[in-house]
């Protein structure tokens, strides 16, 4: 077999005259008659073109040449030389060619039932490229896309271990413990009608290792979760996992903001300077979001108490709302002018967007040069100077208000700000804003359930100075947690943990869970507290997530080598199917449906 020397997408003029072997795929083939055959062969580094001579080639080069045909693979010896008839700007290997002596033909390949074309690829049905994800990743964008992820997981490596961590791996069968999303389960053979889970995160093995002495944990490991895919999230998921002893949340954001500072810095030769900070009550009142895109203005105001001195029976009815002592508002965002873009019938159509969130409609108003226009303007003229002071108005600028409870209000006007964005096309593009979202709330009120839920995780510390409050006021209690933000989309989020055990059992006690309940799901964390439990915290990077924005696209499943659907099938090698009669015997499992054929 001819055995490569150089990768196609690796040769330049610097090799021009050298003997090379390159191996890889035909991506097209073209007889020019004139006794010139070319071909260009495509490996993961990328294309160089081969030119066959019949002229002063063997008979055998000669039939193996003309037998080529798309995705054949091959190995063919040849001398590099300066590409005639000039140069292709769009190779990186378009100043040279290779005039072929030797052909080896490997395999031959069907016609592939979808194109390896970039132009081709986009127009391709998502399901038939999942169904051939084998061919699907052999086009240039995928295989960039793998390459850029393995560049991330190395850069992660070393600037961990270079900053003392150790790489450390947890185990992936482990006990149920049905919080939150659903786990994946699965059944026991040795152990007749028990079940082992698959891990949603690694969360309470790190803190264990930060017990047993560890210090500073790394792993990249898998989490899955039994929840319905999204464009951003798939049931199994990779996350760069981090946990550091004797820390508090400053030390362990800074270690944080290095890393993604190292990141874009090797990835673009991109600064992303000092990272902001923000509250997550800041962040909920200005943006009404806790992951705020700050690439934009579009910031929300409270108009309530001027809103309470018009007329409109909108807000005056919102204003009259009560949720648990939390009276209703009205929040309005500023649109600067010009604003041509939001015609009548756009703004409207905002009302109908904000019904999908439970908000009875969005008023509107615009400011001209003799007062306040269209929609509500009437209304609005007795408070005209307050307004136009309050959310510094100009001519031109249009208001969008929302009148609701607090949370309705806030969320449907958050989400409109992002809608507003992309209307009027303001996003700017090649721009990358990180933020710290910090000082959460511990806990949210579960109406339903009346009782409370940790909003992150019940592993999560208060803020220092906040035990009291944990248990005078939960409600009021802030934790220890943060979130790192990047454009709108949370890629990372931690918290300070809980290492006392009486802090531990408050917070178990808080959220409904008895102390046999939190014996029988946690015994072995509440166990390992008791003995030396350092102060530890840590944090856990989607890995999905970051590689999305590197690579700027907006489905988790470009950047997966072997993703699944919506549905969560793998179309490629028929999952989830059918098991025998004989292997749910012997883990002692009965179907109580039948399993449909998939294909």
């Amino acid at each position: 077999m001819l055995k490569r020397t150089h990768l196609c997408g690796s040769l330049r003029t610097s090799h021009v005259g050298q003997e090379v072997i390159v191996s890889g795929w035909v991506n097209t083939y073209r007889d020019q008659g004139k006794g010139l055959i070319f071909c260009d062969l495509r490996d993961r580094e990328g294309l160089v073109q081969i030119v066959f001579n019949l002229e002063e080639v063997p008979e055998d080069v000669i039939a193996a040449s003309r037998g080529l045909r798309r995705e054949y693979v091959v190995s063919i010896r040849g001398l590099v030389r300066p590409r005639a008839g000039g140069a292709n700007p769009k190779l990186a290997t378009g100043e040279i060619e290779i005039v072929a002596c030797e052909v080896e033909l490997h395999n031959a390949s069907e016609p592939p039932p979808i194109s390896i074309d970039e132009y081709d690829a986009v127009k391709t049905n998502e399901e038939m490229r999942l169904r051939y994800r084998y061919i699907d990743l052999r086009r240039p964008r995928m295989q960039e896309i793998l390459r850029t992820r393995s560049h991330i997981t190395k850069l992660a490596r070393d600037y961990f271990q270079a900053n003392g961590f150790l790489e450390i791996e947890t185990p992936l069968l482990i006990k149920t413990t049905p919080e939150g999303a659903r786990d994946f389960i699965v059944p026991s053979r040795l152990h007749e009608g028990s079940w082992y889970a698959l891990p949603q995160s690694p969360q309470l093995f790190k803190q264990i290792l930060m017990v047993a002495g560890c210090d500073r944990y790394l792993q990249i490991c898998k989490c899955l979760r039994d929840e319905d895919p999204r464009a951003d999230r798939q049931a199994e998921f990779t996350q760069i996992d981090l946990e550091m002893s004797f820390v508090e949340r400053e030390e362990v954001m800074e270690m944080m903001t290095g890393f993604v500072r190292l990141l874009w810095s090797e990835l673009f030769k991109y600064d992303i300077g000092e990272v902001a900070r923000i509250t997550y009550a800041d962040s909920m009142e200005r943006y009404g979001i806790d992951r705020p895109d700050t690439r934009y203005g579009l910031e929300i105001r409270d108009v309530s108490s001027i809103a309470a001195k018009t007329e409109f029976a909108v807000f005056k009815d919102a204003l009259a709302l009560d949720r648990r002592g939390k009276p209703g508002v009205v929040k309005a965002i500023r649109v600067p002018a010009p604003c041509e873009k939001l015609t009548r019938k756009v703004l409207d159509g905002y009302s109908d967007f904000a019904k999908g969130f439970k908000a009875g409609g969005i008023p509107f108003t615009k400011l001209g040069a003799n007062g306040f226009e269209t929609g509500v303007a009437k209304f609005m003229e007795p408070v005209k100077a307050e307004l136009i002071e309050a959310l510094g108005l100009v001519q031109g600028d249009v208001v969008l208000f929302a009148a609701d409870h607090w949370d309705i209000a806030t969320k449907v006007l958050g989400e409109l700000r992002q809608k507003v964005a992309q209307d009027l096309g303001i996003v700017p593009a090649g721009r990358w804003n990180f933020v710290w979202v910090v000082d959460f709330p511990m806990f949210e009120y579960d109406e339903e359930g009346k009782r409370w839920v940790a909003l992150h995780h019940p592993f999560t510390s208060p803020n220092p100075g906040q035990f009291g409050i944990l248990e005078t006021d939960p409600g009021a209690c802030l934790s220890a947690g943060y979130d790192l933000v990047l454009n709108g989309s949370e890629v990372a989020g931690g918290s300070i943990r809980i290492h006392n055990t009486h802090v531990q059992d408050r917070v178990f006690d808080l959220i409904g869970l008895s102390k046999e309940e939190a014996a029988m799901k946690f015994g072995f964390l509440l166990d390992a507290l008791k003995y030396g439990a350092p102060p530890h915290g840590g944090i856990a990077f989607g890995l999905d997530r970051l590689v999305m924005h590197i690579v700027g696209t907006d489905n988790i499943r470009d950047v997966i080598a072997f993703p699944k659907t919506q549905s969560g099938m793998d179309l490629m090698i028929g999952a989830p199917g059918p098991a025998d009669q004989s292997q749910l015997d012997e883990v002692h499992v009965k179907s109580t449906v039948e399993a449909p054929a998939i294909g």
